[in-house]
């Protein structure tokens, strides 16, 4: 089936979402995120777009871009692959870590920005990581209520006061922007099934999980999905396939019931 054409946007700003192949976890350290972070502040110069707001989530990015007559589509290529060259050097990996086209929605007017940024901005609560966004250091929250940062924040502030700005953000919400969809509801948080990982086969990381030779991942991920962990965050935290993960877990309770 082909692939439904992308919405344009007449004012040039678009809401997109990059998410991990299978959802694998994207950032692993503090230093994936600033590197990913110094990556975008380039590319703004080099590509000439705004970036309006922006929250890294471990497993997905989401993005408010301004770009006035640049291909959206262009500078998503730039900016994922300079980032995933850095990466796999880093994890010393091959292969892809983004999902292949990312999501994108089109923003046409000044009620929609505001919603959509405030969306973004508390990605964070309505994931269990913070309990107000200003907690969250990998957003572009700080940058609207205390200056600084790489995000472009006139547009926004020419709408609506930082301090207004402020309330608005903190408010609870049932803002549904662009959603990523069948995202889990894991019995762990991701920092708990780290440390369950960590603890059963001394993986911190996909990368360090991948570099196992195959028979010890896949007992290990059987091992990981009966310690707490649900099938979808095991195939985010190790780089195993959902498939893949399903067929380790199915083996693993068959030779304990036998």
């Amino acid at each position: 089936m082909p692939r439904r054409a992308r919405i344009e946007s007449s004012s040039g700003i678009h809401h997109v979402i990059l998410r991990g192949v299978n959802r694998q976890r994207i950032f692993e350290d503090e230093e994936d995120n600033l590197k990913f972070l110094e990556i975008i502040a380039l590319y703004k110069d080099e590509c000439g777009f705004e970036l309006l707001g922006y929250c890294l989530m471990g497993n997905h990015v989401h993005m408010l871009i301004k770009a006035d007559g640049q291909p959206l589509g262009g500078i998503m290529k730039r900016l994922t692959c300079k980032f995933v060259y850095w990466y796999n050097a880093k994890y010393d990996r091959i292969g892809h870590l983004f999902q292949d086209r990312y999501k994108s929605e089109p923003v046409e007017d000044d009620a929609h920005l505001l919603t959509v940024l405030r969306y973004i901005h508390r990605n964070p609560v309505k994931a269990g990581m913070a309990k107000r966004p200003a907690e969250y250091r990998f957003s572009s929250y700080r940058d609207y209520a205390a200056g600084g940062g790489i995000c472009d924040t006139s547009l926004v502030l020419g709408m609506m006061p930082v301090a207004e700005l402020v309330r608005f953000t903190d408010q609870d919400s049932d803002d549904a922007c662009l959603e990523v969809q069948g995202a889990p509801s894991c019995r762990l948080t991701d920092e708990d099934a780290k440390a369950v990982m960590h603890e059963t086969c001394g993986c911190s990381s996909a990368a360090d999980f991948q570099s196992l030779d195959r028979g010890e991942r896949h007992a290990a991920v059987g091992r990981l999905v009966e310690s707490g962990l649900s099938i979808r965050q095991a195939s985010r935290l190790t780089g195993e396939s959902i498939g893949v993960v399903r067929g380790c877990v199915k083996r693993a309770r068959n030779e304990q019931a036998r």
